[in-house]
């Protein structure tokens, strides 16, 4: 990120001392992490030096949190073809910042720091759109992608290597309390628009389609589509996916088998 922001501040003369600031004058990617998250987080209640402190700390007391960082940079540089080099996710990408402010967020919350933990998820969610509790178990190597107006339940879990498009709900019934999220697998791809609600399954490596309300455990590697949900080829035999939807981003294949429907 280094190189790359060395490069940019070059070509873009103007922006040399936002880069100098948040990339090029850090020691380390956690300090740098620290630094831009109270940048754009912090306001009369929380200042940018408190914000930092808390950013920091808990980043440099947890290796695994810093290894996720790692991840979810790849995930994004990866599987994102707008997003044109590392730093550019590091410095621009919301569902990238919303999901690493969440991670202290839920450290914060598993220390019983749980007034702090649902500021930071206040601010989160005001400032980048993105509404995650401080109780959700997220994996690494995740990617919400445009990630405007996604919304993770308490006890919702993402696996690792998962991809979530925009106004993606993981939420409850509003019936019960408790354990009353969903659970996402591995690999799983949720297109954009979807609703997942209740304490439900999807397994590794399936694919839920755009704007597809899910309310039944989805196979690990199969495809659900639609409002409410069903399997293509049937809930007998669904068809099963040779890939993983997370990796490949495709949201169209055996879309033909779901409906003959053409506008």
């Amino acid at each position: 990120m280094r190189e790359e922001a060395s490069l940019d501040a070059e070509q873009e003369p103007i922006l040399s001392g936002y880069y100098y600031t948040s990339i090029l004058s850090q020691t380390s990617l956690e300090g740098a992490l620290a630094n831009h998250l109270a940048v754009k987080l912090c306001n009369s209640s929380l200042p940018i030096g408190t914000l930092f402190d808390i950013f920091a700390g808990v980043l440099g007391e947890n290796p695994g949190a810093v290894r996720a960082v790692k991840a979810d940079l790849r995930a994004v540089k990866e599987r994102d073809p707008a997003c044109i080099s590392y730093v550019h996710c590091f410095l621009g990408f919301k569902g990238f910042l919303a999901i690493q402010a969440h991670r202290v967020a839920h450290e914060l919350w598993r220390r019983q720091r749980k007034a702090l933990a649902l500021l930071i998820q206040n601010r989160v969610s005001e400032v980048f759109g993105v509404d995650i509790h401080p109780g959700a178990r997220i994996g690494e190597g995740v990617l919400l992608d445009h990630a405007t107006g996604v919304v993770i339940g308490e006890t919702a879990e993402v696996g690792n290597d998962v991809s979530i498009l925009h106004g993606v709900t993981l939420g409850g019934t509003g019936k019960i309390g408790g354990d009353r999220h969903p659970k996402i697998g591995d690999g799983v791809l949720i297109g954009a628009g979807t609703c997942v609600l209740g304490n439900i399954r999807v397994g590794a490596g399936a694919k839920i389609g755009a704007c597809s309300v899910v309310l039944k455990e989805v196979p690990a590697r199969t495809t659900a589509v639609g409002n409410p949900a069903r399997l293509i080829g049937g809930k007998e035999n669904p068809t099963k996916l040779d890939k993983m939807p997370s990796f490949t981003m495709d949201h169209t294949s055996h879309i033909a088998e779901w409906s003959d429907y053409v506008i």
